[in-house]
């Protein structure tokens, strides 16, 4: 069962979509955010990240998903007149959960979560990645359908609270979504939406979920502000056709 999503302030979109696996539907909700957004800001001036900071997270990383890094690429050239920073072929990535800051998260704790969710029945999925959509800080691919991405995002947030770590925000706040490049500076936001309202007819591309990444997360200004990171544990996801119950999987 997939949770419910609500209304989130520091969401963004702050209300959910009307329907979670609709791709026309979760499109036209980014899109309609994004139109409605004034100025953009700084991405880089969140709080939560001062110099030298990492943080243990949850994410999607596509190394292998060349059409996906082509159609990034794409966008990215028909955007550069804007100026922003651009996320690297080898950085697109999708966030899911935060489980904690280094120096709060032990490596013992870190093991049991990737121990923990590895138990867990967690089944492989196909997502596809529409051109194009923003918010306040990025211009960013709309993923759809959201359902299986939530229910990640709800397991693993789970699995982080069995071991006792920090943790993010909760599922009912969590907006799927592919981030393409990054406002670095505050700017009006209508020049950006006109610019990535001609490239919303681009073809979608399709991506097979059989992974997550556990990564230490950081930030990088060389050659230009990104982020990095370095894997700590890759978890197999199980495939379609597999239905095992919790006990399923044994602890690796």
């Amino acid at each position: 069962m997939t949770p419910e999503l609500d209304v989130f302030p520091g969401a963004f979109p702050h209300r959910p979509p009307p329907d979670l696996n609709s791709p026309d539907l979760l499109v036209e909700h980014d899109w309609r955010a994004f139109k409605a957004v004034e100025r953009m800001t700084n991405h880089w001036a969140r709080p939560g990240w001062p110099d030298g900071f990492r943080a243990y997270y949850w994410m999607l990383t596509f190394p292998d998903a060349d059409e996906l890094m082509s159609r990034a690429s794409q966008c990215q050239d028909a955007l550069a007149h804007l100026g922003m920073d651009r996320v690297p072929r080898d950085g697109l990535h999708v966030t899911l959960t935060r489980i904690g800051s280094t120096d709060l998260v032990s490596t013992d704790q870190v093991q049991l979560v990737a121990d923990l969710a590895e138990q867990m029945p967690l089944t492989a999925f196909e997502i596809v990645a529409h051109p194009l959509a923003g918010s306040r800080g990025a211009v960013r691919f709309t993923l759809a359908p959201w359902s299986p991405l939530i229910r990640l995002h709800a397991a693993l947030s789970e699995a982080g609270r069995h071991a006792n770590v920090p943790g993010g925000k909760p599922t009912a706040a969590f907006r799927p979504h592919l981030g393409v490049q990054y406002s670095n500076r505050e700017r009006p936001a209508a020049p950006v939406v006109e610019s990535v309202a001609r490239l919303r007819t681009l073809e979608p591309v399709s991506l097979e979920i059989d992974s997550v990444e556990l990564v230490e997360l950081r930030r990088t200004t060389d050659p230009l502000p990104a982020y990095r990171w370095r894997i700590v544990r890759s978890v197999p996801l199980l495939p379609r056709s597999a239905s095992p119950s919790f006990s399923g999987r044994q602890q690796g």
